[in-house]
């Protein structure tokens, strides 16, 4: 007997879960969905790979079923939002696989494809729309579709949304749907932004947590390296050679760094592929699709691909840059130990990378088990102390500012400023 019958779930979705194989509600879900089927709006929090999309999906798609008539055209009776289209995808194929042999119709709408093809679907409505952001507001601005009688929304991940900036893209598109409806909000973090998006969406919610904030999968073994930076390649290639049979997934800080490392595992004999922003639409689903049948064993990634990348079969995650932003950690790690399997993520800090690495061991609760290397001695960062000025010798003293130009007060914060505005993580 399938314990999701215990939850309030339908016998029809039940015998659907059966036939995937699904009959043990993670916690999260186990807590959520009865919530959810309830009508109240949720703020939920769980660790990547817990089955979130099932925890909010399958009681809408039970609403949605009871419906049993068709929406109207252009409409969407519920609306799933997502920050990359990589998670939109993996959101649309989890949904698709619970409504097989319902009548519900799951789209899904994204960027760096044609917009021609997705208003002709949405003309002839559609009860479920996944949709990121950017391409959904397109689509309502060229009267493709309308919200009005969209009484679910579900916002996926939303913390990463914030990170990238798309909060006053979330306020026009909430501002479009009813005020009668029932909003769910799911994330594997909770950054104190968050709370911004739960106060300005959520109508009295329960909130429901599977793990503390930031805590990362027990079943993935931590460690990190510390290795100056140039010594960084021959290090993975070295540790990527002891398992060359097994998928391992592994980011960089920037596009140019990803396509730069992959060429050269490459050459080193690797079959290796990379995906990131200057990459299209194409070129990435290519990608996972050869790293997902096997083809490739070794996927080179900026941040793009830490919240859209669904692979059971990714046994190892590595962090050749380490993140300034300490949620990234938990997220791309998450990659691997997903559908109840185990997971290694090892970590490469460089001298200058040691701050980040404290701040990520400060979110998680817990320091990362040292492989290799020596920690510096007292945290001494030397880059940073030269950019503070350091010891005399330590580094070319700073300017005291332009000529005609007050020089900076000591110990006044200073705003850094690339290309003249300040740099969007939309790059990655």
């Amino acid at each position: 007997m399938s314990e999701f019958k215990t939850l309030g779930l339908s016998p029809k979705l039940v015998d659907r879960l059966i036939q995937l194989k699904l009959t043990d509600p993670t916690p999260i879900q186990s807590k959520a969905i009865p919530h959810v089927l309830q009508g109240r709006d949720v703020l939920g929090l769980a660790q990547t790979g817990t089955g979130k999309t099932a925890a909010f999906g399958l009681p809408i798609l039970q609403a949605l079923m009871a419906i049993g008539v068709r929406p109207e055209p252009k409409t969407a009776r519920a609306l799933v939002l997502a920050p990359t289209r990589e998670l939109a995808k993996q959101i649309t194929e989890a949904l698709r696989d619970f409504t097989q042999g319902t009548h519900l119709k799951v789209a899904t709408v994204t960027g760096g494809v044609s917009m021609g093809p997705q208003s002709e679907r949405l003309a002839r409505g559609v009860d479920l729309l996944v949709a990121t952001p950017g391409r959904l507001i397109d689509l309502i601005d060229r009267r493709a579709v309308r919200l009005d009688g969209t009484t679910w929304l579900v916002l996926d991940e939303a913390d990463q949304m914030l990170d990238l900036g798309f909060i006053h893209s979330l306020r026009k598109i909430a501002s479009l749907l009813p005020d009668e409806r029932q909003t769910l909000l799911f994330s594997a973090t909770m950054p104190k932004a968050l709370n911004e998006i739960a106060n300005s969406y959520l109508t009295s919610p329960i909130r429901v947590e599977a793990n503390p904030p930031g805590k990362a999968a027990e079943r993935i073994d931590q460690s990190v390296h510390f290795v100056d930076q140039p010594a960084k390649p021959k290090l993975l290639a070295e540790l990527l050679d002891q398992h060359r049979d097994e998928l391992a997934l592994v980011f960089s800080r920037t596009k140019h760094g990803a396509e730069k490392l992959m060429k050269g595992l490459v050459a080193a004999g690797f079959a290796a592929g990379s995906i990131h922003g200057n990459k299209s639409q194409g070129q990435r689903d290519r990608a996972l699709t050869a790293f997902r049948n096997g083809e490739l064993r070794v996927l080179v990634a900026t941040d793009v691909a830490a919240r859209g990348i669904d692979i059971p079969a990714v046994r190892h995650v590595y962090n050749f840059d380490i993140p300034n932003v300490p949620d990234s950690y938990v997220h791309r790690i998450g990659r691997t130990a997903r559908a109840g399997k185990s997971g290694a993520a090892v970590a490469f800090c460089s001298p200058e990378e040691f701050g980040d690495l404290k701040s990520i061991e400060k979110l998680t609760g817990e320091p990362i088990r040292v492989a290799g290397g020596t920690a510096p001695a007292d945290g001494f960062n030397p880059v940073k102390k030269a950019r503070r000025g350091g010891k005399p010798g330590n580094a070319t003293p700073r300017p005291q500012g332009k000529p005609g130009v007050a020089a900076q007060p000591a110990g006044a914060k200073r705003r850094r400023f690339r290309g003249g505005k300040p740099r969007s993580r939309m790059a990655a």
